[in-house]
């Protein structure tokens, strides 16, 4: 199917791995021009070599950390009538609410809901006027199935996907869609992360970790950066026009609600 967006600009934030990195791949095949960012110029060149051999497409780099003024100021000056804007950053770590002091709370909304609204409050105007434009923001299954141990990136991402449907109400009319992308257990860096944590904390090895957490899902597996970038594609796409105000989980069928 062609999607409909060559020739679009799409900016991602936090894409020089994970699922950042596939969704900047996933576009940059459909023939988007893409701005790739992280603060790590090693990571920024090694990202772009991937998706140059994968694609043929040259990505442009976008060195900054978007939690700060400055960063955000630095992709938006990179590509400031992106058609395609795909907010992503690092969530903060799991713990416990004695974890938590009014600094650690700061930091997760910084991150999690202020840096990306901002963006949106900066690009949104201009996909407006041109009357295309698509946002997809990478939250969590958490906003929907929220645990103890997450509910830093809970709040913060909850409170984005409260912006991203008051905002969708507006911008619909002008074909502007925002919608928002659940991931669980997809095998990134952040899963190997969690991983990890499991084998210091039960003593087991990796792979039973590996296996104990595919035990919880419906499909019994991990789902693939492929599969998520995929998606992602397809809520920019034209043909996409109609779905706003969303939320779409990829997580193998794993949810147990209605809604």
């Amino acid at each position: 199917m062609d999607l409909g967006i060559q020739g679009k600009k799409a900016l991602l934030a936090a894409s020089t791995s994970g699922l950042g990195l596939a969704c900047a791949t996933a576009l940059a095949r459909e023939g988007c021009i893409v701005c790739i960012n992280g603060r790590d110029a090693e990571r920024l060149n090694t990202a772009q070599q991937h998706i140059a051999h994968a694609t043929g497409v040259q990505a442009i780099l976008v060195q900054a950390d978007i939690n700060t003024p400055e960063g955000r100021d630095a992709l938006i000056q990179a590509c400031p009538d992106a058609d395609i804007l795909i907010n992503n950053n690092a969530g903060p770590p799991p713990g416990t609410l004695a974890d938590w002091d009014h600094a650690a709370w700061i930091s997760a909304l910084e991150a999690n809901l202020l840096a990306p609204v901002l963006l949106i409050r900066a690009l949104l105007p201009g996909m407006r006027s041109r009357r295309f434009g698509r946002i997809v923001n990478i939250t969590s299954a958490m906003v929907k199935s929220p645990r103890a141990a997450m509910s830093l990136s809970t709040t913060a991402r909850t409170g984005l996907t409260a912006f991203s449907k008051a905002m969708s109400f507006e911008a619909a009319a002008d074909n502007v869609t925002l919608n928002n992308l659940l991931p669980e257990r997809i095998d990134t860096p952040r899963q190997a992360f969690m991983a990890q944590k499991m084998v210091k904390e039960q003593g087991i090895d990796l792979a039973e970790a590996r296996r104990r957490i595919t035990q919880t899902l419906a499909a019994k597996r991990f789902g693939t950066p492929q599969e998520f970038a995929d998606a992602c594609a397809f809520l920019c796409s034209a043909q996409a026009g109609f779905i706003s105000g969303q939320n779409l989980q990829l997580d193998g069928g794993s949810y147990p609600g209605l809604i």
